[in-house]
Protein backbone atom coordinates (compact mmCIF):
# COMPACT_ATOMS: atom_id res chain seq x y z
CA UNK A 1 0.00 0.00 0.00
CA UNK A 2 1.39 3.20 -1.01
CA UNK A 3 0.27 6.81 0.20
CA UNK A 4 2.68 8.23 -1.77
CA UNK A 5 3.79 8.56 -5.38
CA UNK A 6 6.50 10.84 -6.62
CA UNK A 7 7.65 10.56 -9.97
CA UNK A 8 11.29 12.76 -11.24
CA UNK A 9 12.07 11.54 -14.93
CA UNK A 10 12.99 7.85 -14.97
CA UNK A 11 12.35 7.28 -10.83
CA UNK A 12 10.09 7.25 -8.68
CA UNK A 13 9.20 7.50 -5.14
CA UNK A 14 6.73 5.57 -3.41
CA UNK A 15 6.64 4.68 0.60
CA UNK A 16 4.78 1.87 1.78
CA UNK A 17 2.73 2.76 4.82
CA UNK A 18 3.34 0.82 7.81
CA UNK A 19 7.56 0.84 6.32
CA UNK A 20 7.48 4.28 6.91
CA UNK A 21 5.54 3.85 10.21
CA UNK A 22 8.22 2.25 11.65
CA UNK A 23 11.02 4.50 10.34
CA UNK A 24 9.11 7.90 11.36
CA UNK A 25 8.53 6.31 15.08
CA UNK A 26 12.39 5.27 15.12
CA UNK A 27 13.55 8.98 13.95
CA UNK A 28 11.62 10.48 16.22
CA UNK A 29 12.86 8.00 19.34
CA UNK A 30 16.74 8.72 17.72
CA UNK A 31 16.09 12.38 17.66
CA UNK A 32 14.50 12.36 21.35
CA UNK A 33 17.29 10.74 23.12
CA UNK A 34 19.57 12.96 21.30
CA UNK A 35 17.91 16.20 22.27
CA UNK A 36 17.97 14.62 25.64
CA UNK A 37 21.68 13.99 25.73
CA UNK A 38 22.50 17.59 24.12
CA UNK A 39 20.11 18.55 27.63
CA UNK A 40 22.35 16.59 29.73
CA UNK A 41 25.38 18.19 29.10
CA UNK A 42 23.64 21.70 28.97
CA UNK A 43 22.58 21.08 32.14
CA UNK A 44 26.00 19.46 33.31
CA UNK A 45 27.54 22.47 32.18
CA UNK A 46 25.34 25.39 33.87
CA UNK A 47 26.05 23.10 37.07
CA UNK A 48 29.88 23.35 36.64
CA UNK A 49 29.15 27.46 36.15
CA UNK A 50 27.07 27.18 39.35
CA UNK A 51 30.02 25.37 41.04
CA UNK A 52 32.77 27.34 40.17
CA UNK A 53 30.65 30.74 41.01
CA UNK A 54 30.39 29.15 44.54
CA UNK A 55 33.66 28.26 44.93
CA UNK A 56 34.81 32.04 44.90
CA UNK A 57 31.61 32.90 47.48
CA UNK A 58 32.52 32.95 51.23
CA UNK A 59 30.79 29.79 53.03
CA UNK A 60 27.49 30.02 54.43
CA UNK A 61 27.43 28.96 58.16
CA UNK A 62 24.75 25.96 58.88
CA UNK A 63 23.94 26.60 62.23
CA UNK A 64 20.20 25.72 64.15
CA UNK A 65 18.03 26.12 61.64
CA UNK A 66 17.18 23.37 59.29
CA UNK A 67 17.66 24.75 55.29
CA UNK A 68 16.31 23.50 52.34
CA UNK A 69 18.10 21.97 49.29
CA UNK A 70 17.84 24.91 47.23
CA UNK A 71 19.33 26.76 50.11
CA UNK A 72 22.98 24.62 50.46
CA UNK A 73 22.96 23.10 47.14
CA UNK A 74 26.28 23.23 45.54
CA UNK A 75 27.24 26.17 47.49
CA UNK A 76 30.39 26.19 50.15
CA UNK A 77 29.32 26.04 53.48
CA UNK A 78 30.74 25.94 57.06
CA UNK A 79 29.81 23.85 59.68
CA UNK A 80 30.83 23.21 63.72
CA UNK A 81 30.15 20.09 65.97
CA UNK A 82 30.76 17.09 66.99
CA UNK A 83 31.44 13.83 64.94
CA UNK A 84 29.15 11.14 66.05
CA UNK A 85 31.58 8.23 65.12
CA UNK A 86 28.44 5.57 66.33
CA UNK A 87 26.55 6.08 62.29
CA UNK A 88 30.21 6.21 60.31
CA UNK A 89 29.36 4.06 57.20
CA UNK A 90 31.30 3.41 54.46
CA UNK A 91 30.14 3.48 50.79
CA UNK A 92 31.87 0.74 49.06
CA UNK A 93 33.52 0.43 45.45
CA UNK A 94 34.79 3.96 45.36
CA UNK A 95 38.19 3.56 43.00
CA UNK A 96 41.10 6.43 43.31
CA UNK A 97 43.83 6.62 41.01
CA UNK A 98 43.19 2.73 39.67
CA UNK A 99 42.79 1.74 43.71
CA UNK A 100 39.35 0.29 44.93
CA UNK A 101 38.78 2.02 48.47
CA UNK A 102 35.60 3.32 49.84
CA UNK A 103 34.18 6.95 51.04
CA UNK A 104 33.62 7.61 54.57
CA UNK A 105 30.50 9.23 55.84
CA UNK A 106 29.97 10.30 59.30
CA UNK A 107 27.20 12.56 60.97
CA UNK A 108 28.27 15.99 62.52
CA UNK A 109 26.25 16.98 65.30
CA UNK A 110 26.09 20.64 64.96
CA UNK A 111 26.33 22.82 68.06
CA UNK A 112 23.74 24.21 70.13
CA UNK A 113 21.20 22.70 67.60
CA UNK A 114 19.11 19.34 67.34
CA UNK A 115 20.61 19.09 63.73
CA UNK A 116 23.28 17.10 61.99
CA UNK A 117 24.68 16.69 59.03
CA UNK A 118 26.13 14.26 57.11
CA UNK A 119 29.53 15.02 55.86
CA UNK A 120 31.45 12.77 53.09
CA UNK A 121 34.72 12.87 54.76
CA UNK A 122 36.74 11.93 52.34
CA UNK A 123 38.59 8.23 50.54
CA UNK A 124 39.76 5.82 52.36
CA UNK A 125 41.98 2.17 50.49
CA UNK A 126 40.07 -1.17 51.03
CA UNK A 127 42.06 -3.52 53.39
CA UNK A 128 43.47 -7.02 51.81
CA UNK A 129 40.08 -8.68 52.15
CA UNK A 130 36.54 -7.47 52.19
CA UNK A 131 36.55 -8.61 55.86
CA UNK A 132 38.76 -6.75 57.19
CA UNK A 133 37.79 -3.20 57.03
CA UNK A 134 40.17 -0.30 57.32
CA UNK A 135 39.94 1.73 60.55
CA UNK A 136 39.71 5.66 59.96
CA UNK A 137 40.40 7.71 62.71
CA UNK A 138 37.77 10.07 63.96
CA UNK A 139 38.50 13.64 65.79
CA UNK A 140 37.38 14.03 69.26
CA UNK A 141 35.91 16.57 70.29
CA UNK A 142 34.44 20.18 67.99
CA UNK A 143 35.65 20.33 64.92
CA UNK A 144 35.24 23.02 61.85
CA UNK A 145 34.92 21.88 58.68
CA UNK A 146 34.64 23.53 55.14
CA UNK A 147 33.17 22.09 52.25
CA UNK A 148 30.89 22.21 49.38
CA UNK A 149 26.91 20.87 49.82
CA UNK A 150 26.04 18.01 47.08
CA UNK A 151 22.92 16.48 46.50
CA UNK A 152 22.68 13.10 48.41
CA UNK A 153 20.35 11.99 46.01
CA UNK A 154 22.62 12.32 42.68
CA UNK A 155 22.82 9.43 40.60
CA UNK A 156 26.41 8.53 41.77
CA UNK A 157 24.79 7.88 45.13
CA UNK A 158 21.50 6.53 44.28
CA UNK A 159 20.27 3.57 46.00
CA UNK A 160 20.69 0.18 44.42
CA UNK A 161 18.22 -1.57 46.07
CA UNK A 162 21.37 -3.63 48.33
CA UNK A 163 20.85 -4.37 51.87
CA UNK A 164 23.46 -2.98 53.93
CA UNK A 165 26.09 -5.34 55.20
CA UNK A 166 26.90 -3.34 58.65
CA UNK A 167 28.89 -0.12 58.24
CA UNK A 168 29.69 -1.41 54.70
CA UNK A 169 26.89 0.25 51.85
CA UNK A 170 26.96 -0.32 48.30
CA UNK A 171 25.25 3.47 48.00
CA UNK A 172 23.63 5.76 49.77
CA UNK A 173 19.94 6.19 50.27
CA UNK A 174 19.36 9.36 52.44
CA UNK A 175 15.85 8.54 53.48
CA UNK A 176 16.70 5.28 54.79
CA UNK A 177 19.90 6.48 56.62
CA UNK A 178 17.95 9.42 58.10
CA UNK A 179 15.44 6.61 59.51
CA UNK A 180 18.22 3.99 60.55
CA UNK A 181 20.00 6.67 63.09
CA UNK A 182 17.13 8.72 64.20
CA UNK A 183 18.67 11.57 63.34
CA UNK A 184 17.30 15.32 61.97
CA UNK A 185 19.52 15.75 59.05
CA UNK A 186 20.36 19.08 56.74
CA UNK A 187 19.07 18.01 53.00
CA UNK A 188 22.46 18.08 51.84
CA UNK A 189 25.79 16.03 51.88
CA UNK A 190 28.31 18.23 52.65
CA UNK A 191 32.16 17.02 50.90
CA UNK A 192 34.79 18.00 53.22
CA UNK A 193 37.58 20.52 51.63
CA UNK A 194 39.53 21.00 54.37
CA UNK A 195 42.33 18.95 55.80
CA UNK A 196 42.17 16.78 59.14
CA UNK A 197 45.05 14.63 60.11
CA UNK A 198 42.98 11.62 59.41
CA UNK A 199 44.70 9.86 56.60
CA UNK A 200 41.66 10.45 53.89
CA UNK A 201 42.01 11.86 50.58
CA UNK A 202 39.40 14.24 48.91
CA UNK A 203 39.85 15.03 45.98
CA UNK A 204 36.76 15.59 44.46
CA UNK A 205 35.26 15.28 40.72
CA UNK A 206 34.28 18.16 38.97
CA UNK A 207 30.32 18.24 38.35
CA UNK A 208 31.08 18.61 34.47
CA UNK A 209 33.22 15.60 33.74
CA UNK A 210 30.73 14.04 32.15
CA UNK A 211 29.40 16.50 29.57
CA UNK A 212 31.68 14.81 26.69
CA UNK A 213 30.60 11.59 27.14
CA UNK A 214 26.67 12.83 26.65
CA UNK A 215 27.83 15.24 23.69
CA UNK A 216 28.92 12.07 22.28
CA UNK A 217 25.79 9.80 23.05
CA UNK A 218 24.11 13.12 21.59
CA UNK A 219 26.27 12.73 18.48
CA UNK A 220 25.51 8.49 18.14
CA UNK A 221 21.99 9.09 18.64
CA UNK A 222 21.41 12.30 16.07
CA UNK A 223 24.09 10.04 13.64
CA UNK A 224 21.67 7.06 13.75
CA UNK A 225 18.64 9.28 12.66
CA UNK A 226 20.16 10.48 9.83
CA UNK A 227 20.92 7.03 8.58
CA UNK A 228 17.33 6.31 9.37
CA UNK A 229 15.76 9.10 7.33
CA UNK A 230 18.81 8.68 4.78
CA UNK A 231 18.12 5.02 4.35
CA UNK A 232 13.96 5.70 3.92
CA UNK A 233 14.50 8.02 1.27
CA UNK A 234 17.12 5.37 -0.58
CA UNK A 235 15.01 2.19 -0.51
CA UNK A 236 11.66 3.74 -1.54
CA UNK A 237 13.23 5.67 -4.95
CA UNK A 238 13.50 2.94 -7.34
CA UNK A 239 13.46 3.45 -11.54
CA UNK A 240 10.49 3.10 -13.08
CA UNK A 241 10.44 0.00 -16.05
CA UNK A 242 9.15 1.73 -19.28
CA UNK A 243 6.21 -0.41 -20.49
CA UNK A 244 6.51 0.58 -24.00
CA UNK A 245 10.23 -0.58 -24.12
CA UNK A 246 11.18 -3.33 -27.02
CA UNK A 247 11.54 -6.75 -25.67
CA UNK A 248 14.43 -8.41 -25.90
CA UNK A 249 14.65 -11.93 -27.68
Amino acid sequence: MHGLRLRAGGWQFAPALWPTVAALFFFVLTLWLGNWQSGRAEAKRALQAQYDAATQDPPIHVGKILLTRDDLLYRKIEVQGRFDDAHTILLDNRVQGGVAGYHVLTPLKIDGSPLAILVNRGWIAAGRSRAQLPVVPVPHGTVRLEGMAVDPHSRYLELAHATPQGRVWQNLDFARYTVLTGQTLQPVLLQQTNFQPDGLQRDWPRPDTSVSMHLGYAFQWYSLATTLAVLWVVMNVKRERNANAPAVE
